[in-house]
């Protein structure tokens, strides 16, 4: 009988009000990848990051490859073959390549290195994985899969034989995606195991062998991947049955609510990050923009919401031309805005939940009389808002920062719907989100759809944007490459058009 490599047993972890790991027991058997879903503040993060030496456990014990050990830090789980691939990578960006790999690291013959051959043994690697930059490259030069490499071959390099994947395909394209795939089934076969940290249930049925769902920092339970379906594992993760096949009725398309003509943005010493880009959006539709990363979706984005010179072209909000306008003007037109970047563009973190809820509505009458905040309807707000959307907060006094990732995201979508907006530019809306929160924004932009809004859909998963688009749009170096009925276009064709193909060649 094979034995588990990782047993964690009752593992208890709390933080202040909250217990994020309530008598845990997971077990991980050899060269298998191991999935651990759950919702945001399940007790996912926090349990590998026990197992990885970042937190101590309250109670509980571990025993990797049947011996008890206790693990202080990092450098114990790493002595142990126990690496950590971060959703943010813990990468030095000036420094190369090789450097990055070996920081820190002591190799034979320490403290004196032999250069020769740690460039030998890395050029394996390379190989191995596909890796084409040179070592000698800056990773900041590198794409995030290029740099997504880089940890994965400074796990291994360090002789992990256990790794430990967080949430690895969050900012990855689809192609991007089926490499990471590759990756990990490597891994598996030179012998090693692979725990993997996801929310997207699509990609764990495609690479897992068997899933562990926590909910509320409890196992719920562990089931082989051939026993697991989206709903099923959508049910254990939330507790009720979740529609993840949403479809929008049909829906008359009304006048057009954003109009963006021959819009080109140049920053000072660089060629046109966007360049003649037209679209209409019109109210009861949502158009999905596809595009890989990098390819001028930020500066588009920031281009319509009034962070980033126009140099030519117009924008008309709701038949209002805005193009020279501030942002607080466009949200007067109608512009309703989630952005990427919660943490910097989307909330203040030193303001409570409360706060953040009412920022770009603290001087309507609802919210304030003589120039006073009124409190108790701000804090009406707040609670309507948390209970509606989920906001898992152990108080509405709380600073927003202290809160997840998925539940930061959560209070900036709750407060944008609320503005009643008749354009919604929605940039990456269910990032990080659990599938329950994930089903509910859906539902709230079909919602705002029925009600004749019209809606930007930019999202790096191209299931959300077939599933939810009425349209699909196709961004390459900053250019429209086409755009057409979501029933007229495949994955296939989309693909091509995101690098590079007209929708004439492609379609």
């Amino acid at each position: 009988m094979i034995e588990p490599i990782i047993r964690m047993v009752d593992i208890v972890k709390e933080f202040p009000g909250v217990v994020a790991n309530d008598s845990v027991t997971l077990e991980v058997f050899p060269q298998e990848v191991h999935a651990l879903l759950g919702e945001n503040g399940a007790g996912k993060s926090t349990l590998m990051k026990i197992l990885y030496g970042l937190y101590r456990p309250d109670s509980g014990e571990i025993y990797i490859r049947n011996k008890k050990v206790v693990i202080h830090s990092s450098k114990d789980s790493l002595q142990l073959g126990i690496g950590m691939v971060h959703q943010h990578f813990q990468l030095i960006e000036p420094f190369t390549v090789i450097e990055n790999i070996i920081l820190g690291l002591r190799t034979p013959g320490y403290p004196l290195l032999n250069p020769d051959r740690i460039r030998r043994e890395i050029e394996e690697l390379a190989k191995q994985y596909v890796f084409t930059p040179s070592l000698d490259t800056s990773v900041g030069e590198l794409s995030v899969r290029d740099k997504q490499k880089v940890e994965i071959m400074k796990a291994v390099y360090r002789k992990a034989d256990i790794l430990i994947l967080d949430e690895p395909t969050a900012l990855l394209t689809p192609q991007g995606v089926e490499s990471l795939f590759r990756d990990i089934r490597s891994i598996i076969e030179a012998g090693r195991t692979v725990i993997l940290i996801e929310h997207k249930l699509e990609e764990i049925l495609a690479i897992s062998h068997r899933i562990s769902v926590l909910r509320r920092g409890k196992m719920v339970g562990t089931i082989p991947r051939n026993e697991a379906s989206k709903n099923r594992l959508a049910e254990m993760m939330v507790g009720r049955e979740v529609v993840l096949d949403i479809k929008a009725p049909s829906q008359e398309r009304k006048g057009v609510v954003l109009a963006l003509k021959d819009v080109t943005v140049v920053k000072p010493g660089l060629p046109p990050s966007v360049e003649g880009f037209s679209l209409n959006i019109h109210g009861g539709e949502i158009v999905g923009l596809a595009g890989i990363s990098g390819n001028g979706q930020r500066e588009l984005v920031q281009a319509i919401v009034g962070l980033q010179t126009v140099r030519s072209g117009s924008i008309r909000l709701a038949g209002q031309d805005v193009t020279g306008q501030d942002i607080k003007d466009r949200a007067n037109f109608g512009l309703g805005y989630i952005p990427e970047d919660r943490l910097n563009e989307g909330i203040i973190p030193n303001f409570s939940v409360s706060d953040n809820l009412v920022l770009g509505l603290q001087d309507q009458p609802e919210f304030q009389k003589r120039k006073l905040i009124r409190k108790n309807k701000v804090n009406r707000n707040a609670d309507n808002n948390i209970r509606e959307f989920a906001i898992q907060t152990t108080s509405r006094k709380k600073l927003t920062r202290y809160l997840s990732g998925g539940n930061i995201q959560k209070v900036i979508i709750a407060r944008e719907f609320s503005k009643n907006p008749k354009f919604i530019l929605a940039d990456q809306p269910t990032r990080g989100l659990d599938v329950g929160a994930i089903e509910y924004v859906w539902q709230k932009l079909f919602d705002l759809r029925q009600e004749g809004k019209g809606i930007l859909l930019l999202s790096e998963d191209l299931d959300e944007i077939f599933q939810l688009s009425d349209r699909i749009a196709v961004i390459y170096k900053g250019r429209l490459m086409g755009i057409a009925l979501t029933s007229e276009l495949s994955r296939n064709q989309i693909g091509l058009m995101m690098t590079g193909s007209s929708i004439e060649e492609c379609c």
